[in-house]
């Protein structure tokens, strides 16, 4: 049986919707309309009771974005398809009108502001009536303050989720009142919400512990989450789009007050780096690592890296069932899937050879590859044999032979081995366009990274899943990134960079690189490392080098093409979309024209 019990908020909103939170809990036999006089309680007597705080606490959690979701669930995830890494064949997707230059104040997907706020909100009134939640034997102080610092860290990590699309935002540090004058609300500078993050995180680090001590509490922060947000952030803060970028000077709120800090400031990178090293060295000291699998294989490294949940190389990742939305979204036709994950063929042409050269220097006026002759890679003609560690298999296409291991973990390629049989993506192959419909391969390429090759769409068999925010690797590269801009290419850098490296089975970097060439290799092994996991839209972004990146033709394979595996006509490279990218406009979302008429105070983001 169950009673609704209703804990009504005293007189509170922010941005939107009055929060009412319900609980139901097993009591007797009783109807909605039976209820006792006490069964209705008011936010301070709930918190009187240990089990309806923890409830309201765990409901803090449901603002984290499933960000394992790359299209749908109300376009929170446009990121991985409005970067240069993957396409979709479904035009109606947020992230296409993004692709497209669509997009405005008055499309744009509103929801990302809506939760993060909301769960804002929740996290303030948590933190406003915890003191009232007594101790017990079983409660102690050491319990509550870890709460409080789950709610801390998840606030910080709100404002870091709306910041890193609208940059400046409204700080929201406490449980607002229907009595306040919301008209008033304004952003507030950009270093001040960076700092407020910062502080947020300090505080979390200090509550929480640095590892999780009850497997019933996967996916709650810990305080290497709380460190590894901090050292983001600031990384972000050094970067050029927020570290003196002159497109934004004159940016005001309607008070006059500046926005962004007009002064560029290198010390900034020396901030990060710092931030960085200790996420690294208080997170190894708490014994995380790089992952490995059993015999150190390259590709298995890489691939079980986001199959084994939770493992040692995870600092905070968002647990996200069994539904078998990726499955469905990246598996061919053949095995059940959509063929809707399909990876451009830039990605591809960024996976250095297996020697580390890099087997395409650039891009004629027409678009075809100037092909790096030294480097041994081959546009045309088929493999002849098997790779003995079964990385290709006799046939493909040449140009999928012979790559970084970390391309045979995340691409599925024509001819590739997957799920127990070889992919056809020619035009009449089983997973080819001629048997698809509306959901087929646009690119000629899968997506292959996340994914378990066990799973059986037709059974309904799904793995359990997490989406990881943040991991180890992450900041080994934030590290060498932020030294190599504060100190040069000094040792550090290329220890860093090159561990990366060396566990996905990669020779190491050249020595006696210059800044800007080690600078241009740290950004490409973020490419390849981080592929598809929400970090090239903000690091094209924050480089401010997204008009190369999103803008301009973009090719596949020909997929309207080919009878057989070794059919010339599928490999000729094809421009399936040519996207538009608008500077500066389009390096910060617009905010809801909605928002900005309910809290005029609030400006628009420039072009908007």
């Amino acid at each position: 049986m169950k009673i609704l019990i209703i804990i009504q908020m005293k007189k509170f909103v922010a941005f939107g919707l009055i929060a009412v939170v319900q609980l139901i809990v097993s009591s007797c036999q009783k109807g909605f309309l039976d209820k006792a006089p006490e069964e209705d309680i008011v936010i301070e007597e709930a918190f009187l009771q240990r089990r309806y705080a923890e409830a309201f606490l765990t409901d803090i959690y449901a603002g984290i974005p499933n960000e394992i979701y790359f299209t749908d669930m109300a376009e929170i995830q446009p990121f991985v398809i409005a970067s240069d890494e993957l396409n979709v064949p479904w035009p109606e997707k947020f992230a296409k009108l993004i692709n497209r230059g669509s997009w405005n104040a008055f499309n744009v997907a509103g929801q990302i502001w809506k939760n993060m706020y909301e769960g804002i909100r929740k996290a303030n009134i948590f933190l406003k009536y915890i003191e009232l939640t007594p101790l017990d034997g079983s409660f102690t102080q050491v319990d509550k303050d870890r709460w409080i610092g789950e709610a801390v860290f998840l606030r910080a990590f709100y404002h870091f989720i709306l910041m890193r699309i609208y940059g400046p935002v409204p700080i929201m540090d406490y449980a607002a009142n229907l009595d306040d004058d919301f008209l008033q609300i304004k952003r507030r500078p950009l270093d001040e919400c960076v700092s407020f993050v910062v502080s947020q995180c300090d505080e979390a680090i200090r509550l929480l512990p640095m590892q999780v001590v009850d497997s019933r509490h996967l996916g709650r922060p810990t305080a290497a989450a709380a460190l590894a947000l901090k050292a983001r952030v600031l990384l972000y803060h050094a970067s050029p789009l927020w570290n003196g970028n002159p497109d934004y000077a004159g940016f005001v709120d309607n008070e006059g007050t500046p926005l962004f800090s007009a002064a560029q400031s290198p010390d900034r990178w020396k901030i990060a780096a710092e931030a960085n090293k200790q996420c690294i060295d208080r997170c190894e000291e708490a014994g995380y690592r790089l992952f490995r699998v059993a015999g150190n294989n390259p590709v298995a490294n890489y691939q079980q890296l986001f199959i084994t949940n939770h493992n040692e190389e995870v600092l905070f990742a968002r647990n996200s069932g069994r539904d078998g939305w990726m499955e469905r979204c990246a598996f061919p036709a053949s095995l059940g899937g959509w063929n809707g994950w399909n990876p451009t063929q830039r990605i591809i042409d960024a996976y250095e050879m297996a020697n580390g050269m890099a087997p395409i220097t650039g891009y004629s006026g027409n678009g075809n590859p100037i092909i790096n002759e030294a480097s041994g890679y081959q546009e045309s003609g088929y493999a002849a044999s098997d790779d003995p560690s079964g990385r290709w298999l006799a046939g493909v296409r040449n140009m999928y032979v012979g790559r970084d291991p970390r391309f045979y973990a995340t691409i599925n390629f024509n001819g590739a081995g997957f799920g127990g049989r070889r992919l056809e993506f020619w035009q009449t192959g089983a997973d080819g366009r001629g048997n698809a419909g509306r959901d087929y391969n646009t690119t000629g390429y899968l997506l292959k990274k996340f994914l378990e090759p066990s799973v059986n769409i037709s059974r309904g068999e799904y793995s359990l899943k997490t989406w990881i925010f943040f991991r180890l690797g992450e900041f080994y590269l934030n590290y060498a990134e932020a030294l190599n801009e504060s100190d040069g290419p000094v040792p550090d850098v290329y220890y860093y960079v090159n561990a990366i490296r060396e566990r996905a089975g990669m020779p190491p970097l050249p020595t006696g690189l210059s800044q800007a060439q080690m600078r241009e290799r740290i950004r490409h092994e973020r490419r390849i490392e981080l592929a598809f996991e929400t970090h090239r839209y903000f690091d094209c972004h924050r480089w401010k080098v997204a008009q190369q990146t999103e803008s301009g033709a973009f090719q596949g394979m020909n997929v309207a093409a080919g009878t057989h595996l070794q059919d010339d006509a599928f490999y000729e490279r094809t421009v399936f979309e040519t996207r538009v990218f608008q500077a500066p406009t389009h390096y910060l979302f617009p905010i809801p024209q909605s928002e900005i008429d309910k809290s005029p105070g609030i400006v628009q983001n420039p072009g908007w």
